[in-house]
């Protein structure tokens, strides 16, 4: 009996070799007012660990760092390279970054980050609108009044964004169980958060 190849991946799912992860304004001063922050950094953070072991290029943003303050330290140490400095809410201002990732062969990005109806929502929109697949991953992102937060996802929705979860692109970027790196997405997907 001849063996039946495998379906084709789905053109919807992430993969870690063509899919960046782009880390929105985790400050001290933007974090703080924002319910569940601990939340939202632990997110962001298992999804730095993950795209290190799975080899995901990150690049991350700060939102006039003058006033607003630095990424908070448990994401900044993860950081190959500093954060981009903008004013502009949205993270497609970091045009050099993007199309050096167009440039090598990276079309989808993972968004995480604070505000979701501000600099998530521009940011999302603007890369949308660029063409690249965009997603967002809600349990990685908030806003400081609910409202904000759901009519953005709502909207990022309905422009085309995709929403995913943390663990749901941690083990897409992964794919395949039985490797070093499913063990080390594995361990990062049974972690709880911690209390604060």
């Amino acid at each position: 009996m001849d063996e039946v190849a495998p379906l084709p991946r789905s053109p919807e799912l992430m993969n870690a070799a063509d899919t960046g992860l782009l880390v929105v304004d985790v400050q001290e001063k933007l974090l703080s007012a924002v319910p569940e922050r601990a939340r939202i950094a632990w997110n962001c953070r298992r999804l730095l660990d993950a795209a290190q072991a799975l080899g995901v290029p990150v690049a991350a943003t700060e939102q006039y760092p003058e006033k607003l303050g630095a990424t908070v330290p448990e994401l900044r140490e993860r950081l190959a390279a500093a954060p981009t400095s903008k004013l502009s809410f949205s993270g497609a201002a970091c045009g050099p970054l993007l199309h050096d990732w167009k440039n090598d062969c990276f079309y989808r990005v993972l968004v995480c980050g604070v505000e979701t109806h501000v600099c998530i929502a521009q940011t999302a929109l603007d890369l949308v609108a660029a063409g690249w697949m965009v997603y967002v991953a809600v349990d990685a992102v908030g806003s400081r009044f609910a409202v904000d937060h759901e009519t953005a996802l709502r909207r990022l929705e309905s422009a085309g964004v995709v929403l995913t979860t943390t663990e749901a692109a941690m083990f897409e970027w992964c794919r395949l169980a039985g490797s070093a790196q499913f063990k080390q997405i594995s361990a990062l997907a049974k972690e709880t958060l911690p209390a604060k």
